[in-house]
């Protein structure tokens, strides 16, 4: 892992560090609201994108493991979703957060 100098990371600059972190988040937000709109309420309110990663794997976060086994029996759906919104997405990998 690189390190940054902080300085450098938090350069507004358009295409700096943050400015990706930021927009990552953002993409990230707007593909939860995509597919929390193709599940009924309650699953919906569970369920955050956490990360789409390079090898097409969507990666979701729910807050219970029988959230989790829900959702990985709608995960076809939410691939769907995802792939509507012009995604790559290959698989679904659905862990339970850690809260305290």
């Amino acid at each position: 892992m690189t390190i940054i100098r902080l300085e450098n990371l938090l350069k507004a600059r358009a295409g700096g560090t943050l400015d990706k972190i930021v927009q990552h988040a953002q993409q990230m937000d707007e593909l939860t609201t995509a597919l929390r709109a193709e599940l009924p309420a309650d699953a919906a309110d569970n369920l955050i994108v956490a990360n789409l990663r390079e090898g097409g794997e969507l990666v979701l976060v729910c807050t219970s493991s029988a959230w989790a086994s829900r959702l990985r029996f709608e995960s076809d759906k939410l691939m769907q979703a995802a792939r509507k919104a012009g995604l790559t997405v290959i698989s679904c990998k659905v862990s339970v957060s850690q809260q305290s």
